[in-house]
């Protein structure tokens, strides 16, 4: 781990990128260049102290997820984030396959939309979310290990089906489960993809019964229910955009103009980071 040129490079980019770059309103007036390190701390979903020790070349050596954290929050481009991994001591994954990594100009779109919004790996892994869908769904990247898939999280969290109604559980455990067959089915030597397969199939029974269905669908559009302790139950269209990088996608959720759903959006959008905060 090179901690000096780490710190370094982390400052020039923080430097380079300005509120509106990142989606954030300018604020007060600013002393300095760039954005400030509590907010590329807020954006990695990290405390401020702990990024602030990184760039003042102390503290513990930052994890590899971190490292990824970083890099989406400062719009790193795909080579940026491999010298950042360098510099941390770690491997840079290989080019065209599924990673932590973001492509900035598809984070630029998600930036823009004023609509519930997230991106997701092929394997349900929320790797980048808007303010709104933070309200919306809960913060969902902040998960370890194989919970950070929405499909091990449905079938092993209980806490993880408390937003959507009793009555809708089978529709999406199906839909979860045909989808992640269709991807695991897409390339043999997908080594995270069956070691999600096997861990959900030995440890639950419903998924085990579903999967010796094999249903193969990879849902791209959908209607979803979201129960929400503010707003309530909230109807929504869910259309999934895939990326040019296919283990990318964006996940959209509208509602119909001048309905009672989309009316609750807009509170939505008030009530803002006081629900789920974590």
């Amino acid at each position: 781990m090179d901690r000096d040129d780490l710190a370094d490079f982390l400052r020039r980019r923080r430097e380079r990128l300005q509120p509106e770059d990142v989606g954030l309103p300018d604020g007060r007036r600013r002393r300095a260049a760039g954005l400030r390190r509590e907010e590329v701390a807020a954006l990695a979903h990290m405390s401020a102290d702990f990024y602030g020790r990184i760039e003042q070349r102390r503290g513990s050596r930052p994890s590899q997820q971190t490292i990824a954290a970083l890099a989406r929050a400062l719009r790193l481009t795909l080579d940026e984030r491999d010298h950042l991994l360098h510099l941390a001591g770690f491997e840079a994954p290989p080019r065209g396959i599924r990673s932590d990594h973001v492509s900035p100009a598809l984070l630029r779109v998600l930036d823009q939309l004023d609509t519930p919004a997230q991106i997701t790996s092929d394997l349900a892994v929320t790797l980048a979310q808007n303010q709104l869908a933070e309200a919306l769904v809960g913060v969902q990247t902040a998960y370890t290990g194989l919970e950070r898939s929405l499909f091990y999280r449905w079938f092993m969290t209980p806490a993880e089906r408390e937003r959507t109604p009793e009555e809708d559980y089978d529709q999406h455990a199906r839909s979860y489960v045909s989808t992640l067959r269709a991807v695991h089915g897409r390339d043999p030597s997908d080594t995270e993809a069956r070691e999600l397969v096997d861990a959900l199939r030995r440890e639950s029974e419903e998924f085990e019964r579903l999967w010796s269905e094999h249903e193969v669908a990879v849902r791209r559009d959908t209607h979803k229910r979201i129960v929400h302790p503010m707003i309530g139950l909230v109807e929504l269209d869910c259309q999934v955009l895939t990326a040019e990088n296919q283990t990318e996608r964006l996940v959209v959720f509208t509602a119909a103009p001048g309905s009672e759903d989309a009316d609750r959006l807009k509170l939505l959008a008030v009530v803002g980071g006081e629900a789920f905060a974590r």
